[in-house]
This record gives C-alpha cells, structure tokens and sequence, in this order.
C-alpha cells in the first residue's frame, strides 16, 4: 500500500465556494457563535475564582478541571454524534451545561469548597458543546472530495485559532465589569446560543445516524492504527503549546516585565493565522504520512530557539517575540493536518469521534506540557522548558515517522471516495 498524499492548495475561492455551499452558511454561522467562547469561558472561570478565593492555585484546579472533562466529553459526544446524528446529542449535553454553569456560578458566589468547585469544573468540561466536532464532520457530508473540502477544513482550524486569540482578551475585558462572573455567564450565552441554533438548524437535522461505523466497539474510531499515529501528532502538538504558555510567562517575569508575557503569546497565534491561510494554499510536504511528523519536528526546532533569547541576562524579550512569530507560524498548519489527516485514518462513520479523540491528545498534551514546564521553570529556568519542547516534539516527531504506514491511501487526494480506508486492528 503506497503511502497517502495530501489533497492539493485550495485557493480564496475555495473558501468562498465552501462558506457558500448550499444548506453551509446557517450551521456555519451558528458553529461560530456556539465556538467564539470555547477559551473565554475557562479564563473567565479562572479569574473569576480567583477574585472570590484569593487564590490562584484553586483557581487554576478549577480550570484545569475543566479541561480533563472536555477530554472525556469530546470523545463521548463524538461517537454519540455518529451513531445518532448531532441533533439530540447536542441538545441533551447543552441543557447539562446549562445547569452545570448556573451551578458552579452559584458555588463561586457562595464560597463552595474546592472540592465542590473541581466537580462542577469536571461537568462542565463533560457538557460543553463539541459543535466543532459536528461542524468538521458536516463539511464531509455538504461537500464533495477536493480543494473546496479541504478549505472548509482549514477554514475551521483557522477560525478557532482566532477564538483562542480572542477568548482571554474578551475575558480580561469582562472581569473588569462590576460583576466578576459576568464572562462566564456571557460566554455561556453564546455557546448555548450558538449549540442550539447549530443544533436545530435543517441541515443539520437532515443529518441521521450513521449507517455503517467501522469504529471497534470499545476503542471506536482510535482502533484504526493510523488514527493512534494521528493521534501521537496531536499529543506532541499539544504538548509543545503546553510548554511554551507557562514558559514565556515565566520568562517575561524574570526580565521584569509580567504584562508582556500574555501579548508575546497573542503574536504567536497571529502569525499562525496570517500563514496558515498562506499554508494552505501550498501544503508542504504533500504526502500527508509525510506531512505529520515534518511539520511536529519543524515545530519543536523552531522552539528551540526560544532558549537563545532567554538565556541572555537580562532576557532580550524583542529577539523573544521575534522567535515566537516563527515558531507560531506551524500551529495552524498542523490544526488543519491534524483536521485533514482524519480523512484518511478515521473508520467511515467516526468522523465526529475521531475529532474528539484529536482535541483529547491535545487537550492531554497540553495538561502534560504544562506541568513538566512549571517544573523546569521553577528549577531551571524558562531556557530548559523550551529545550524541553522541542526534545518532545522531535521524539514523537519520530515515532510519528516510524509509523507512517498506517497513515495512507492509495490516490493522490485522501478525501477521495475510492481511497482505501484506514483498517481497523
């Protein structure tokens, strides 16, 4: 079996020819809504913990808490998803996180104990919303195989990199108000908002259960040996992201200068936007088997180079940001590989669930980079949690490689009907 090649560059008239497609522009819109608050929420929740505790590690447990239940929920409603369409799903886990919300806002107001905190924190998580997953999956089903498909894939990574560029900066404004929960309730809105409209909208309802589901019955859509290789990108990917977001704080504390550290982080997610539409014009490497683990491995050199700047005393934080522009311009060509990737590895009828088990590795990544790095920062400095990411990156960049044969396909496009599916085993 030769090793799959990636779909051609779409073009800007590819992402207007998606955005455009019949039955596309309703779901799209309200995806948008339901996705825009996806990390305001967590920060809002954090800074407003935070405001009622005094304490900074309960609040971060309460945020961290979260993230664990969205890396169970987003598998469980993926496959719930698949096997009975997005409709009821999503309806039934956004009126949970609702009331979920409306309970872990009563207990920060009524000084709950952390314990309690943490639980309503894991529920959350568990009921949020994957209208991403849904809406990846969608674009499978409105277009046909090609470059407009696969704009509507990078259009999707794209759009949630801006959310993340967005989210803490709205959050920060909205702690500000005369109520400190005002994000969390605000965000809530519009993801409820935007899960229903999404939800209940008539492509979407047209969208039945899955006729065939090739998933095993336990793993599911992770029993296909190219979604695990998929998914060991995904944890690299996660964990390198997880590195950096502790240690270039850490790394602008030291040179005096604590403000800066969240703007250095908002330029490397704008220069990942502005060439991941670049990227996806003229993917490189084209074979996907390829693409993987290239792109992981270029990803963790280019953090390496984060050390250099901070090595110096005192830390130059110019020749930082200046680093952190490049290293930042792989993430949205990896969001959208990872997103295309699922094409080819993926059992036909696990779209949605592959997508979670995908968010899962991150979300698990990033859990693991943040904590090894706020080790290294405390006891070595910022200069080794950098060296330490891109040791990662290149490791796994390299079981990646080791296993490219499971990613693979016997035509030129992976999203092509006649490809040769993924095995299960």
């Amino acid at each position: 079996m030769s090793q799959s090649s990636s779909p051609g560059g779409s073009t800007l008239a590819d992402y207007r020819r998606a955005l455009s497609a019949p039955g596309a522009r309703g779901p799209a819109i309200a995806s948008l809504l339901a996705r825009l608050p996806i990390a305001m929420i967590g920060i809002s929740a954090l800074l407003f913990v935070q405001r009622e505790t005094g304490s900074f590690a309960i609040a971060g447990m309460v945020s961290a808490s979260a993230l664990v239940g969205v890396s169970i929920g987003s598998v469980a409603q993926g496959r719930l998803i698949d096997r009975f369409g997005p409709t009821r799903p999503l309806l039934i886990v956004t009126t949970v996180f609702v009331l979920a919300m409306t309970a872990l806002v009563s207990a920060i107001e009524a000084h709950a104990s952390t314990a309690t905190l943490i639980t309503l924190s894991v529920a959350i998580g568990l009921s949020e919303p994957m209208v991403g997953s849904a809406s990846r999956a969608l674009w499978g089903r409105l277009l046909p195989a090609g470059p407009v498909r696969n704009a509507a894939f990078s259009y999707e990574a794209i759009s949630m990199e801006v959310f993340f560029i967005l989210g803490p900066g709205v959050a920060g404004l909205l702690i500000t108000a005369p109520w400190a929960g005002t994000g969390m309730v605000v965000g809530a809105a519009c993801m409820v908002t935007g899960s229903i409209t999404f939800a209940l909208s008539p492509t979407v309802r047209a969208w039945g259960p899955a006729r065939e589901n090739e998933g095993g019955r336990l793993l599911g859509a992770l029993a296909s040996p190219g979604m695990r290789t998929l998914a060991i990108a995904a944890l690299g990917f996660g964990m390198v992201i997880g590195f950096i977001e502790v240690a270039v704080p850490a790394a602008a504390t030291e040179a005096g200068k604590p403000a800066v550290g969240g703007l250095l982080l908002s330029a490397w997610s704008v220069s990942s936007v502005a060439f991941g539409v670049a990227y996806s014009m003229r993917p490189w490497p084209r074979p996907m088997a390829l693409r993987l683990p290239v792109l992981l491995a270029m990803f963790g050199a280019l953090v390496a180079l984060l050390a250099l700047p901070t090595a110096l005393a005192p830390a130059s934080l110019w020749w930082l940001a200046l680093a952190m522009l490049g290293a930042g311009a792989l993430i949205t060509p990896q969001s959208t590989t990872h997103s295309a990737a699922i094409e080819i590895v993926a059992p036909r009828g696990t779209a949605a669930e592959a997508f979670g088990w995908l968010l899962t590795a991150i979300t698990l990544g990033l859990a693991a980079g943040q904590s090894v790095s706020g080790y290294l920062v405390e006891h070595s400095g910022p200069p080794a949690s950098f060296l330490a990411a891109a040791a990662a990156a290149i490791t796994l960049a390299g079981v990646v490689y080791l296993r490219r044969h499971t990613v693979r396909s016997t035509l030129a496009d992976p999203a092509d009907p006649a490809a040769v599916p993924a095995t299960v085993g």
